[in-house]
């Protein structure tokens, strides 16, 4: 879920063809077959990755290796010349729409350049497929672990990272992924960063709402000449809109391009009652939008076999100028059971990691809501991996990255927990970060008092099936 946040302009790089856990953990518990398999064994038919230009940030420090895997992914993975023997394994947040491109990794490497620069390998996969499915993605993520240790070199330690809608894949390949064939964990810690954690059935509740009093305010989405259509599908699965289009229809109701002094005053209106009654700020509103209407398209029609897993049924809606006549008003829609069952299948988190898990996030995140922390903690306790997993946060109220020093000061923690057993605390870890400035640039933010609110506090909650 980066939502659709643009990435900035990247370099576009010609591609060739194209363990066990410290003494402080907790016990695994037993996990169902279902949710945890052994490692598949790496198919035969997988090439090996050709060398290839670094990004220009890295070509002094690290060489780079690419290719494309058997199920179409492409992947880049970079090796730093003082190398710590760590692998990085990325799974990139999105998702992106449409078939993979190369360049998709050469952007991911880019912004995590930081993790190369500190001396980790890193490894990213484009994923298969565009769209939104969790398991597809940690496969890919683990299949390309499997050519780096066949065809590169065998790492010390694994560290699994995601981000924003990756931490959800990250989080499913750490319970798909638990062994290798020969028994060991193919994965020794996950790090998950400004994370979409409580998956797919929950994660996503407040865009349908979006959607709903989007349309009871503005009327364009669709237009009361075009057909209609269930706005818990996001568009018909033929409809021919673009991103443009409907930032088009955005601006025309609310006044979006303009500064909030520009808008009409029936615009300001109608934009502060989407602030209020969804609680996000205005600038994120045309992401989630993009969100609810082409990704939430591709889980209908792609994922869940045409039926919603999206549902506002037992929504009370609040702080509207008029909240009666708003809750009179929305459209309700009930989430069909089955595809609620399909979709947490694929996306939903069960909380039975065998392995360390830290993560951070901005409390100020505008995508990925700081109360989905506080839902991953509770799956996580119920799965039974709740003293495996240790929480951070920062001041920072940005998404897709946080800052230079943020990330090594994690990695640190987390590879001192597993070597050592050392379970770090949120206060350890902000007094750590400091020291990383003078290499990395400032940036250390965090708040080791901050205890996220319950998702309830911030979505709004509803029938379930």
């Amino acid at each position: 879920m980066t939502a659709t946040q643009p990435y900035p302009l990247m370099t576009r790089l010609g591609l060739a063809a194209l363990a066990s856990l410290g003494a402080a953990c907790a016990p695994v518990q037993p996990t169902p077959p279902s949710a945890a398999r052994t490692a598949p064994a790496l198919a035969t038919r997988e090439a090996a990755p050709t060398a290839t230009a670094c990004p220009k940030e890295l070509a002094a420090v690290a060489r780079c290796l690419a290719g494309q895997d058997s199920a179409g992914a492409y992947y880049l993975i970079a090796i730093p010349q003082q190398w710590n023997k760590v692998l990085v394994m990325h799974a990139h947040g999105g998702p992106t729409l449409g078939a993979p491109k190369a360049e998709r990794a050469v952007e991911d490497l880019e912004r995590w350049s930081i993790m190369v620069r500190a001396g980790y390998a890193w490894a990213g996969s484009t994923f298969r497929q565009g769209g939104v499915e969790v398991r597809a993605a940690a496969e890919d993520t683990e299949r390309l672990r499997q050519i780096f240790v066949q065809h590169v070199a065998q790492p010390q330690r694994t560290i699994l990272h995601g981000q924003s809608w990756g931490a959800g894949v990250a989080a499913k390949g750490a319970e798909m992924f638990q062994r290798t064939a020969d028994g060991k964990r193919p994965y020794d810690a996950v790090l998950l960063t400004s994370g979409v954690l409580a998956g797919g059935t929950r994660s996503y509740d407040f865009r349908t709402d979006l959607r709903v009093v989007y349309q009871y305010l503005c009327g364009n989405h669709p237009r009361p000449t075009e057909v209609a259509y269930p706005l818990n599908t996001g568009l018909p699965h033929d409809a021919a809109m673009t991103q443009g289009d409907l930032q088009a229809r955005l601006n025309e109701c609310l006044g979006l391009n303009k500064p909030a002094a520009e808008r009409t005053p029936e615009q300001q209106r109608k934009v502060q009652t989407i602030v209020e009654v969804i609680r996000i700020p205005a600038s994120s509103i045309q992401g989630h939008m993009n969100w609810a209407t082409f990704h939430m398209r591709d889980v209908v029609h792609h994922r869940t076999g045409g039926a919603s897993p999206f549902g506002n049924r037992g929504v009370v809606y609040k702080g509207s100028a008029d909240d009666a006549a708003l809750n009179a008003g929305v459209l309700r829609y009930r989430a069909d059971p089955k595809a609620v069952a399909r979709f947490a299948e694929d996306t939903d988190p069960t909380g039975r990691i065998p392995v360390p898990v830290l993560t951070v996030k901005g409390v100020d995140d505008p995508t990925a809501f700081v109360e989905l922390d506080a839902q991953f903690k509770a799956t996580m306790e119920q799965g039974g991996s709740g003293a495996r997993l240790v929480q951070t946060f920062t001041r920072h109220n940005g998404h897709s990255y946080l800052s230079d020093p943020t990330y090594p000061t994690l990695m640190t923690a987390l590879l001192r927990w597993v070597d050592e057993g050392a379970k770090p605390t949120p206060e350890g870890i902000a007094q750590q970060c400091p020291a990383n400035e003078a290499a990395f640039g400032k940036g250390c933010a965090f708040l080791p008092a901050y205890v996220p609110a319950p998702l309830a506090s911030r979505v709004y909650e509803r029938e379930r099936p």
